[in-house]
């Protein structure tokens, strides 16, 4: 049997076995390319051609046409010849001289109708019609040129005045269902185009995006961008990725942790409302809220104190909330609907210190003592509190009751947790509580659904109380689990001079602010894993997908080596 021959007893089938297989079709999806290939060569269609406006149409998008034609009524038609690009949703031959086709771009669609009588006056013929008719598959990339029109059974149609072009031909059959999650992770392409969660998911993020920046925008704030690739990651507790430059080879370079210390050096600098929108990059773990390349907002506001920074949060929270919602019932009706009713202001709060109390039973002892750690521990497991061994930090064990015992309570609705002990938060400003005597920050964290959303706090501009947290931070840095050595080649402690130089040159009394881009995203599509939030999944889906061989290069020389043998 010739590939044609097989391709046309196989195109009934063409989108079924995406769905069934769990290797994407694995042998029989290369003896389609090969023999989708040879049809479309033998007919002279597989052309790719340049894109050309000279054929009389006036190029428009779909969903210009959509709304421009909205109003036309059934059995009219309008002056103005159109041409259409999009994707082959369907191809329906309602007999031979009657095709429709369905295209798809922007992600919304059109029907298209092909009628032999009335392309016979553009040069078409009965057996070039039949030959495209037959050609067209579900996925190729078409031109269609025409007039709108409503067909009787109400559907806004582009009725075709000249024979549809074949502009990028599908080689592969896409699926009308895609399910098996190796198959959507290695070829993220094909999930976007099938399933229509994946991509609306996208969308929101990029709606959202643009929401925040125009949020931040109204209020002044200026967008930077400062250095991802330096000497120094800084701005947060975290492992870095690290690297040499053949420039500078004595010096070891660290992808960014956080923009914070560069954006808080611009507000020294004068530039007094400042924002960045951009990635940052952490070298620890990946599971489905965490991914070691990740997406953050961070604006600092010259005098703005923490009450502030709470005010403009549940602005832009509630804001968010709405405009997401508005997007899910009008846009991307795929995604689950938003209960704006749990984000009504003032959201809540909860202190820290107090609360924690609270829920275990006891008094904190002085976490600012030398032996902070050891006394809480000791008071932890005689209250039958288990601790882990080896010990952590005690900045990570104030968060670990943090977790167990205070986030919960952001199930159904946002929560601020307030005024965390001073070791959790070297950059921000501290004052001695007047309810328990800790000394604690001027900070809060906003929670919703057990997870952080973002993080806010008064920074510390005072140079020498910088410097002495930044040495605190230094010692409470857990080597085994960071994998960073709190000290330098001569002994001394880690501290950023340059940033503590530049605090002596005055940093206004500011409010400083974070979130997660992508934690937000999960939150208002209703995604559980932080993968579907992004572009190509996560660190493990792209290596994936970066790694996959080629499987046509090989499966040609299969194929001329079979055709050598006499093989069919």
């Amino acid at each position: 049997m010739s590939t044609t021959s097989c391709l046309q007893f196989l195109r009934p089938y063409a989108w079924k076995p995406l769905v069934a297989r769990s290797n994407g079709g694995g042998g029989y999806l290369r003896f389609y390319h090969l023999a989708r290939q040879h049809e479309l060569t033998q007919a002279n269609a597989l052309k790719y051609p340049r894109l050309r406006h000279d054929n009389g149409g006036v190029p428009m998008r779909i969903p210009a046409f959509r709304e421009k034609y909205k109003h036309v009524e059934s059995g009219t038609m309008a002056d103005e010849e159109v041409v259409l690009h999009g994707r082959l949703q369907s191809v329906r031959r309602a007999s031979s001289k009657l095709v429709f086709l369905v295209l798809k771009s922007e992600f919304e669609q059109v029907q298209g109708m092909c009628n032999l009588r009335k392309l016979e006056a553009a040069g078409a013929t009965l057996e070039s019609f039949k030959q495209l008719a037959r050609l067209l598959n579900r996925g190729d990339i078409v031109s269609v040129t025409g007039r709108a029109t409503r067909t009787s059974s109400g559907e806004l149609t582009i009725d075709a005045t000249q024979m549809p072009e074949l502009l990028s031909p599908s080689l592969v059959p896409l699926p009308v269902k895609l399910a098996d999650e190796d198959t959507r992770i290695q070829q993220r392409h094909m999930d976007l185009l099938v399933n229509r969660k994946t991509v609306d998911t996208l969308r929101l993020r990029s709606y959202l995006i643009k929401y925040m920046r125009d949020f931040l925008h109204a209020r002044d704030f200026l967008e930077f961008q400062t250095p991802i690739l330096a000497e120094n990651a800084g701005g947060a507790v975290a492992r870095p990725f690290t690297t040499t430059m053949t420039g500078v080879a004595s010096t070891d370079l660290s992808l960014r942790i956080a923009p914070e210390l560069w954006l808080k050096r611009l507000v020294v600098g004068g530039v007094d409302k400042v924002f960045e929108l951009g990635p940052s990059f952490r070298n620890e773990g990946l599971d489905q809220t965490h991914n070691p390349e990740f997406t953050t907002c961070e604006f600092y506001n010259a005098y703005a104190n923490l009450d502030d920074l709470i005010s403009l949060t549940e602005d832009l929270i509630c804001g968010l909330a709405q405009h997401c919602q508005d997007l899910i019932a009008t846009k991307l009706d795929s995604l689950p609907a938003v209960d704006t009713s749990s984000f009504r202001r003032p959201f809540a709060q909860m202190e820290f210190i107090p609360s924690v109390e609270a829920a275990i039973g006891f008094t904190l002892p002085d976490l600012s003592a030398p032996d902070a750690l050891d006394t809480l521990v000791a008071d932890l497991e005689s209250h039958g509190i288990a601790v882990e061994r080896p010990l952590p930090t005690l900045p990570k064990l104030l968060d670990r009751l943090a977790a167990t015992y205070l986030e919960p309570h952001s199930a159904s609705a946002p929560l601020f947790i307030t005024h965390q002990p001073v070791c959790m938060s070297p950059l921000s400003k501290s004052f001695v509580c007047p309810k328990t005597g800790q000394t604690v920050s001027a900070r809060t964290e906003l929670f919703m659904g057990g997870r952080e959303l973002a993080n806010m706090y008064e920074e510390e501009n005072d140079p020498f109380a910088q410097r002495d947290k930044f040495i605190e931070q230094a010692k409470h840095r857990d080597t085994a689990a960071d994998g960073d050595s709190a000290v330098n080649a001569d002994g001394e402690l880690l501290v950023d001079e340059n940033y503590v130089q530049a605090l002596e040159a005055g940093l206004p009394p500011t409010g400083g602010w974070g979130c997660g881009i992508d934690r937000l995203v999960m939150l208002f599509s209703g995604t559980r894993r932080i993968s579907d939030t992004l572009s190509f999944g996560n660190l493990r889906n792209v290596v994936a997908v970066s790694t996959m061989r080629k499987p046509f290069e090989r499966d040609a020389a299969a194929a001329a080596a079979d055709e050598k043998t006499g093989s069919s």
